[in-house]
């Protein structure tokens, strides 16, 4: 039994058209896929669906019962917005970046949201649409950014004759695990940056897929210091989020509350409460550090038939929260403002290819 999360977002398979595309739209991908649809599946299932039961093979390696339920997987985001107890109106930001939604059918209708990764019937929650879309590059963004500014110190140290071994590689760990938090502090202190930055450093995943875009760091002067520049992606990863955000509302989808999950989420309030500022809208942060674990393990008691439904579990099981970011009225006329920076930066890009 095939997973409808895993076939709806990554193979395009919806139920209006009989499963997965047609050949005819396959065939015009590649020649080599003629007649491969008729030999795969027409039929999904949600993650409240019960597969069956461990064989003997994989309970005598597991050290389990051939009594154990087995459950319809699904996608880690998907089931990691379960875990951070997702509802009608939430949307939740992973920080690899996946975001995630789930709509009732009367409010979606036959609205198709344009430029997001996929919209798909039961991929979330059962009974609901599951909407996703996310970034290329959030926290790999930052990491980017560190590893530009340690590679001389690193290239330096390794080739260094005045320190041994074990020293130089304490260095460098040192240098590594400090070098965000420096950064942090002193970009904090930073009121308004004339440096802007955009978010497709390594594509643009949604809205409007474009793997070819380029990211950008205008504005530079010879008195933009690291710190600076930091800002100005940490803002930049912010402007993406409210670009899927404004797509969604575009389309009339209510947002009532956002919740964050993931580690920058936990150990970042400078990222938090900067999205927080440019979004303009209060954060949530999930207090689980594993909510995607949580929400398979949340799906597991249904199919076990210990609760009735995802949303009774998540009830029982949800951990709560454990933080909220509530944004800086006095930033928020800033944002707007180098928001709309951001999106003419946008328009040059597209006009220039």
């Amino acid at each position: 039994k095939r997973s409808r999360c895993s076939a709806g977002h990554k193979a395009m398979w919806h139920e209006s058209w009989g499963g997965l595309p047609s050949e005819d739209f396959l065939i015009t991908l590649s020649p080599l896929l003629k007649n491969f649809r008729e030999r795969l599946y027409t039929k999904t299932y949600t993650s409240d669906t019960k597969v069956g039961f461990l064989n003997n093979e994989w309970a005598e390696k597991l050290g389990l019962t051939t009594r154990v339920a087995v459950g319809i997987g699904a996608i880690d985001c998907h089931m990691g917005a379960v875990g951070a107890e997702i509802k009608a109106g939430t949307f939740v930001i992973g920080t690899s970046t996946c975001d995630i939604m789930a709509v009732h059918y009367q409010e979606i209708g036959n609205n198709l949201i344009a430029g997001i990764c996929g919209q798909v019937d039961g991929s979330v929650i059962p009974g609901m649409v599951g909407l996703e879309a996310g970034q290329s590059a959030f926290g790999d963004y930052y990491a980017w950014y560190k590893n530009l500014l340690t590679w001389s110190a690193d290239r330096i140290l390794s080739k260094s004759d005045l320190l041994d071994s074990n020293t130089k590689e304490a260095l460098k760990n040192e240098i590594n695990k400090n070098i965000l938090f420096e950064l942090t502090k002193e970009a904090e202190k930073i009121t308004e940056s004339s440096v802007l930055a955009t978010d497709w450093i390594n594509g643009r995943r949604t809205p409007d897929a474009d793997q070819n875009m380029k990211a950008s760091i205008t504005n530079l002067t010879l008195s933009s210091t690291a710190p600076f520049i930091y800002k100005a992606i940490v803002e930049a990863t912010a402007y993406g989020s409210r670009a899927i955000i404004e797509r969604f509302v575009e389309y009339g989808v209510k947002i009532n509350e956002v919740i964050g999950i993931g580690g920058i989420s936990l150990k970042s309030p400078f990222v938090m409460q900067t999205l927080a500022d440019v979004l303009g809208m209060p954060i949530k942060v999930a207090k689980s550090e594993q909510t995607c674990a949580l929400g398979a393990a949340m799906y597991a008691t249904v199919i076990a038939g210990i609760y009735p439904t995802i949303q009774d579990a998540q009830k029982v099981m949800g951990q709560g929260f454990i933080k909220t970011y509530y944004p800086n009225e006095e930033k928020k006329e800033m944002y707007n403002r180098l928001y709309e920076e951001y999106k003419a930066t946008l328009q040059h890009i597209v006009a220039c290819d």
